[in-house]
């Protein structure tokens, strides 16, 4: 049964309900995870949570566990994966640092991640034509395990958190939200979200396949705008790929500097269309109130006076910002020293804008978007 989008919601001391934003972007994920542990330690509890690809994963580690277990699951899924290069890197930065981590990557692309997926070892090419082998490199098997040990899906569909994924479907081409204020969501939803090709294979949901939402958008964001309704937000957007970058140098910047660019979300652009058909639907309000009576049974006027704006929104932009030292192959750098920097980094972001004076005197708009990049 579809229910109201902030029917059990609770507020913050400003009356927002909380959403927290989650992109996609595979090992760079592990910085959520610290964004989560330092949120959750300053009592932002969110009531939403929406995620594309590993930000789905995220999202249901947080929805499908009660408070008390949240980062505990986020730590177990994040300390699984970075098994396969458990030991500690011999540099700190430089080229040793950047060699290391390429290693780390090529580690895993020949490996796979524990918990998340290992290597087909039929080549695709041998493989019977349209089976999940000979379109894909790797078997995801192992990531629906970990979700199914980690995840108590009754509580993530029944609970009050309101929960949506985004995946893409390989025969249409249309971007599909899976909520669970429209339907009960399995393991199955979420490994569509993050089914990226051709890594992956299609998951397929009543009967159709889906691959990673991140095809057409990275961010959710778009469809929490669309979505929300009266009710003041306070959204925590959590970007794991920067949309600004240096001019690259190499062959193997310029790869590494496209995928940033390509999987960067659009949030501005989001924040500001949003926020330039809010003042055109209050424009439209008021010149509505000045109109005669005589033109109020034309339907024109009516399709007019029905649409109103929704609630006012305030944006916390948090990004994880490239280091020196990563490599094109930062998504998939399971290495138990990378993922462990990712995650103190979103604390460090989260602690350091909580403790921003902009955040701190901050007033809730009465109207409208606004966005705080506090780092």
């Amino acid at each position: 049964m579809k229910q109201e989008p902030f029917s059990h919601m609770t507020t913050t001391n400003h009356g927002e309900s909380c959403v927290l934003v989650l992109q996609g972007g595979g090992a760079l994920g592990a910085y959520q995870g610290g964004v989560f542990e330092a949120l959750a330690a300053a009592d932002f509890c969110p009531d939403w949570v929406a995620g594309i690809s590993i930000g789905a994963v995220n999202a249901a580690l947080i929805a499908g566990n009660p408070p008390e277990r949240r980062v505990s699951a986020l730590r177990a899924f994040w300390e699984n994966a970075s098994g396969r290069v458990p030991f500690a890197a011999p540099f700190e930065d430089g080229w040793g640092r950047k060699l290391f981590n390429e290693a780390a990557a090529a580690t895993v692309a020949m490996t796979g991640v524990p918990g998340f997926f290992t290597p087909r070892w039929q080549m695709p090419w041998m493989a019977l034509p349209g089976s999940a082998q000979a379109i894909s490199l790797y078997d995801t098997t192992p990531l629906r395990e970990t979700l199914l040990e980690l995840v108590d899906f009754d509580l993530l569909n029944d609970g009050p958190m309101r929960f949506s994924v985004g995946a893409v479907n390989v025969l249409s081409g249309n971007f599909v939200y899976f909520d669970n204020r429209d339907r009960r969501i399995g393991p199955d939803h979420i490994m569509a979200s993050g089914a990226l090709p051709p890594g992956f294979a299609p998951v397929m949901i009543d009967g159709e396949p889906y691959w990673d939402g991140g095809i057409v958008s990275n961010t959710p964001l778009q469809y929490v705008l669309d979505e929300r309704g009266k009710h003041p937000l306070l959204v925590f957007q959590v970007d794991l790929f920067s949309a600004r970058g240096m001019m690259p140098r190499t062959l193997a910047e310029a790869a590494q500097r496209e995928k940033d660019i390509r999987f960067s979300s659009r949030t501005r652009l989001n924040t500001d269309v949003h926020t330039h058909i809010a003042e055109l639907e209050a424009a439209v309000a008021r010149l509505l109130e000045k109109l005669p009576d005589s033109v109020k049974d034309d339907p024109d006027y009516r399709a007019l006076i029905t649409r109103r704006s929704g609630g006012p929104v305030t944006i916390m932009h948090l990004i994880n910002r490239p280091e020196d030292y990563e490599s094109q192959g930062k998504d998939y750098e399971f290495s138990h020293t990378t993922l462990t920097g990712h995650w103190q980094s979103g604390k460090d972001d989260v602690i350091s804008s909580l403790a921003s004076p902009r955040w701190r005197r901050r007033v809730p708009p009465g109207h409208g978007i606004v966005t705080l990049d506090l780092e």
